[in-house]
């Protein structure tokens, strides 16, 4: 089992910044993909960003290019996503999520998954 705990979520305006952090718990080493969703109100969950093992590999969705970056500690098991430049369209709950492998993009290919963090942004 592995344990996802999110933080750093908050109440931003349009163009501020925000860092997101994921603490991970248990037999990580069974999951060393990670990757950040997010949930919209009203909306399904969708994938954000993935990061590989070593953190040398690495996907966005589009809508988040050249704005977010993921990245890993894993010195610390700690996951991250710093985002800028941030919009209105951004508001949501951030989860973390853990795989076995690198490179999913769905729901379903996601085992573990922290409880969120709500991020608003004001316009």
């Amino acid at each position: 089992q592995v344990q996802l705990a999110e933080s750093g979520g908050g109440l931003v305006q349009a163009g501020g910044s925000l860092r997101l952090s994921c603490a991970a718990s248990g037999r990580t080493g069974t999951a060393n993909g990670r990757a950040w969703f997010r949930q919209g109100p009203g909306k399904e969950r969708e994938f954000v960003a993935t990061i590989s093992g070593t953190g040398r590999l690495s996907a966005y969705t589009d809508s988040v290019k050249g704005r977010f970056t993921i990245s890993r500690d894993n010195s610390r098991n700690m996951l991250y996503l710093q985002m800028n430049s941030l919009k209105p369209d951004d508001t949501a709950v951030y989860y973390c999520a853990a795989s076995q492998f690198y490179g999913g993009t769905s729901v379903s290919d996601y085992t573990y998954w922290g409880q969120g963090t709500q991020v608003t942004v004001s316009s």
